[in-house]
């Protein structure tokens, strides 16, 4: 079956967002093995100088790498590409036939490391606007349900 791991900076904290999180986790159990990886966010002072950014985005970057191994990542990003659903599906239905899974990287308030970006076989955005890390996995989520909908011809997307 094919894989999908959500590699993201940070806990989620809010149950609320749990909740969410849990219920797209049980809907894609029936297109792929879903899972999401947290991963420790590096703890920075108030006003954090441009070094102590980059040491941070940095060591995250690096255990997001490592947690990936050798399946692709797909950094999500501001400057990434935009794309619809439909769009999105057929990238996963790519994605699916060229490889056994699929990472998506989620950073923390600053982003991710440049070395991630650099890693990534695909980078995304999903808006100009901004969005809390912590909703922004729940969103990536339910795109993922409604993309693998749309691929099995389902009728969730509409």
């Amino acid at each position: 079956m094919f894989s999908v791991t959500i590699l993201a900076v940070g806990k989620l904290k809010e149950p609320w967002l749990r909740e969410g999180l849990a219920e797209y986790q049980k809907r894609l159990s029936a297109y792929c093995d879903f899972s999401v990886i947290e991963i420790p966010e590096h703890r920075l002072p108030d006003a954090p100088s441009p070094a102590q950014i980059q040491k941070g985005l940095e060591e995250e970057g690096r255990v997001i790498l490592e947690k990936a191994g050798r399946t692709p990542l797909a950094a999500l990003c501001i400057e990434g590409k935009e794309m619809s659903s439909p769009d999105f599906a057929r990238f996963l239905g790519e994605r699916q036939q060229a490889a056994g899974g699929l990472c998506f990287a989620i950073g923390g308030s600053f982003g991710l490391s440049d070395e991630v970006k650099k890693q990534a076989v695909a980078r995304l955005s999903v808006s100009p606007m901004t969005f809390p890390h912590q909703l922004f996995r729940v969103m990536l989520a339910e795109q993922l349900y409604r993309g693998f909908s749309i691929l099995s011809g389902g009728k969730y997307h509409k």
